[in-house]
């Protein structure tokens, strides 16, 4: 039996585009307006969408349960799998008391408020959300820094506006992972594309901190400061976004951010250190640690970075990749004729070459270095499941109905009504993933509403579709921080609890202004700047055929000498407790 996907199936495009639109826009008012949990909102959405795939589309019934299925699976493996496992590892630290010891180590580097912004906001925020996400690079970042004596509004807010950057490939690279998942395009490629649009921002958004923070004079003082921080993240973002793997941008961005800025404070120093006029006595005390102790709490992290570089290199995954569970899904294998060719549905369960499998493994290794007793390991796994059991049922909905919405002809049928926008389509699509993540809260949310009809769309009008698809997860990064999670996350962890208003005041701005320079560099790269466009077919191939795919373990060994090296560094610098008074001083 086969069913033939059913596009504008009510005979008139914009009246088929509007119902089937009703479960996006219903999810979007469950979340913005009725402040519906996300799990709630997204199994609704899911039944909403089955609804109108077999009423209007008239897919078979046991064809979108099955849809659904699938969905769910991709969901909770690879994507639930990945989360589990990132969070866990953080978790480990955190639960051994070494978190604490890795705060110190980044708090202790300057006094200076300029510098802690790039250090604590911009840089170690970025490696927690590589590490972590969801919403854990707000809520220690703005603690850390009202803690220090910033002035709350400013900690939460600059933490939020630094938050934008690392978001495509938070959580160990899971919107990327996601966007590859419901669309079909290969994740490097996506990976290798927006790699080449957010280090444009990476760059800008260290000198935009500073400024907000203490005007173009304060900025122009701490320069080389600005230029070393983002620079050497953006370098690192295109570097391992382009020619190793989307789960590491974020983890090696940061590390090299943090490494270049304090090798840069070892033999340059602001003229005046710059303070708050107004700014609370500091309460988080600043400890010292020998170097044993720091680099034994970031061992979890240097032994992550290596694992997942070598998980990425093709010829490991092409031996792992075969011990794997290959499922077909009789009912829907070749059973949906969609674009006039039938859609081969086999779920690839390859459990050893997934990234969760080896933030596991790092996270087991981590524990025999932590000395973590089995007991202790297991307690701390069990939790990190409970913790996070409506994220991945939120996850697992989301990717049902993104399924469901593709294969029945409802994500098609809306790519082909935004085709009205013509040749200015990619300066709108990055005002979609804005839309979804500000919506949701997460760019992976984002990216499985709104990926496949980002690629139908650019499909339509004569563009490669791995730049909207690209620019979906791009454009979302800009609205993380107004997201009404975002926003509630921030002010609890700097004591601004019933002025999320004022917070959301102090970065809507900003928002928009990021928005914009995306949807620009998007215009410009569909039309002006072509070549930056990597080739769906020669991606995966121009990442295995690059020199550090085949010399990935030397390059990751060196940087990773080198961030023990600095490491002993920090150890040498940190002081006791800090005391902060008065705005500038020699």
């Amino acid at each position: 039996m086969t069913w033939t996907q059913a596009i504008n199936p009510l005979g008139n495009l914009g009246l088929s585009a509007l119902v089937d639109a009703l479960p996006i826009i219903f999810l979007f008012c469950a979340l913005a307006l009725w402040r519906m949990k996300g799990h709630i909102a997204g199994l609704i959405t899911l039944a909403l969408a089955l609804v109108l795939a077999v009423g209007v589309h008239g897919m078979p019934l046991n064809m979108a349960l099955l849809t659904t299925v699938y969905g769910v699976m991709m969901g909770l493996f690879p994507i639930g799998w990945i989360v589990i496992t990132a969070v866990f590892l953080y978790n480990l630290t955190v639960k051994t008391g070494h978190f604490e010891v890795i705060k110190d180590s980044i708090a202790s580097i300057t006094e200076d408020r300029r510098l802690q912004a790039l250090l604590i906001a911009f840089s170690f925020g970025a490696f927690l959300e590589g590490a972590a996400g969801f919403g854990t690079p707000v809520a220690i970042t703005a603690a850390m820094l009202a803690g220090l004596g910033f002035n709350p509004l400013y900690a939460a807010g600059i933490c939020l506006i630094a938050n934008t950057a690392p978001v495509a490939f938070g959580g160990i690279g899971i919107p990327i992972i996601t966007a590859g998942a419901v669309t079909g395009i290969d994740a490097m490629a996506i990976s290798q594309m927006v790699g080449r649009q957010l280090p444009f921002l990476s760059v800008f958004v260290p000198f935009w901190l500073v400024f907000i923070m203490a005007g173009w004079r304060g900025a122009i003082e701490v320069m080389p400061a600005i230029l070393v921080s983002g620079v050497s993240f953006a370098l690192a973002q295109w570097f391992s976004s382009n020619y190793m793997t989307p789960m590491l941008p974020d983890i090696l961005s940061s590390l090299v951010s943090i490494v270049a800025l304090v090798l840069l404070l070892r033999v340059w120093k602001p003229k005046s250190v710059w303070r708050f006029a107004d700014e609370p006595q500091a309460t988080l005390k600043v400890r010292k640690h020998s170097p044993g102790a720091v680099l034994k709490a970031w061992s979890p992290f240097i032994v992550l970075t290596v694992l997942i570089s070598d998980w990425g290199l093709q010829s490991v995954k092409a031996v792992l990749d075969k011990v794997s569970i290959k499922i077909v899904f009789s009912g829907l294998d070749q059973a949906i004729i969609a674009g006039d060719k039938p859609l081969s549905v086999v779920y690839n369960f390859n459990w050893l070459s997934a990234g969760g499998t080896a933030i596991l493994i790092a996270a087991i290794i981590s524990a025999m270095i932590l000395r973590v007793s089995v007991g202790q390991f297991m307690e701390v796994f069990a939790k990190t499941i409970k913790d996070l059991r409506f994220a991945l049922l939120t996850i697992a909905a989301v990717l049902g109905f993104a399924y469901v919405a593709n294969w029945s002809g409802m994500t098609p049928t809306l790519g082909k009504a935004f085709t009205v926008t013509g040749a200015f389509f990619p300066f709108v699509a990055p005002i979609l993933g804005w839309l979804g993540v500000f919506v949701t809260g997460s760019d992976t949310s984002s990216n499985a509403l709104f990926c496949k009809m980002q690629q139908v769309t650019a499909e339509q009008i004569g563009v490669n579709p791995v730049l909207t698809v690209a620019a979906n997860s791009s454009g979302g990064v800009a609205a993380k921080m107004i997201s009404p999670q975002s926003i509630a996350v921030g002010a609890a962890s700097t004591g601004l609890v019933g002025r999320e208003g004022e917070l959301f005041r102090f970065t809507v701005g900003h928002s928009i202004f990021f928005t914009l320079i995306i949807c620009i560099i998007t215009l410009l790269q569909a039309y002006v700047f072509e070549w930056m466009i990597p080739a769906m077919a020669r991606a995966a191939e121009a990442a295995a055929s690059t020199s550090v795919t085949s010399g990935g373990g030397v390059t990751i060994l060196l940087l990773t000498a080198l961030f023990i090296l600095v490491l002993g560094l920090i150890a040498s610098r940190q002081k006791g407790n800090l005391s902060f008074n008065g705005r500038r001083s020699a």
